[in-house]
C-alpha cells in the first residue's frame, strides 16, 4: 500500500463534528508535498484506489474578476485529486507523471466545487504507458463546471 493511501487510512477515520480531524491533518499534509496545492486549501472528503475527491472552498484567495472560482485553481483541484488517486492506486514497481491536461470550462464556478478523478483498475496494470485520468469538478447544485482528461506516464521504476 502507498503511503499516501495508507496515511488517509489511518488518519482520515479521526472524528469531530464536520470534516474529520484526521481529514483535515491528510489534506494539509498533501497540499504541503506540492506547495500550490495549499493556494486552494484542498479539503480531501475521499481518497480509495482508481478515485479521489476533494472540495475547493469557495473563498477570495481563488476568486476572479468575476468572483467565481478561477479556472486554474480548479485545474490545481483537479491536479491534486489525480495526484492521490495516482499515488493511492499506482503498482509499487511503476512510477507517473503528468504529461497533458484538456479540459472544458462548462458552467460558472459559483460554489465550493468537488473535485473528482477516476480511472479504471485495468488501466494500471496493461502495458501500455498512457494512463488517462477523467476530471471534473462539480458545483453544489449538481453542476458540472469543468471536465476533462489528465494524461499520465505510467513506467517501471528503474
Amino acid at each position: 500500500m502507498s503511503q499516501v493511501l495508507s496515511l488517509w487510512k489511518n488518519v482520515s477515520g479521526l472524528p469531530v463534528v464536520g470534516q474529520s480531524v484526521g481529514k483535515r491533518v491528510f489534506s494539509v499534509a498533501f497540499a504541503q508535498k506540492a506547495p500550490y496545492f495549499a493556494t486552494i486549501r484542498p479539503r480531501f472528503t475521499e481518497l480509495r484506489p482508481n478515485y479521489a475527491e476533494l472540495v475547493i472552498p469557495k473563498r477570495r484567495g481563488v476568486h476572479n474578476h468575476l468572483k467565481t472560482v478561477h479556472a486554474i485553481a480548479l485545474c490545481n483541484g483537479l491536479e491534486a485529486a489525480m495526484g492521490a488517486l495516482a499515488e493511492a492506486t499506482i503498482p509499487a514497481d511503476k512510477r507517473w507523471i503528468p504529461k497533458g491536461m484538456d479540459i472544458a470550462y462548462t458552467a460558472k464556478a459559483t460554489s465550493d466545487i468537488r473535485c473528482i478523478a477516476e480511472t479504471d483498475p485495468a488501466q494500471w496494470t496493461g502495458s501500455d504507458p498512457d494512463v488517462p485520468v477523467r476530471v471534473k469538478g462539480v458545483r453544489e447544485d449538481g453542476t458540472v463546471v469543468i471536465e476533462g482528461v489528465i494524461k499520465l506516464w505510467v513506467t517501471p521504476k528503474k
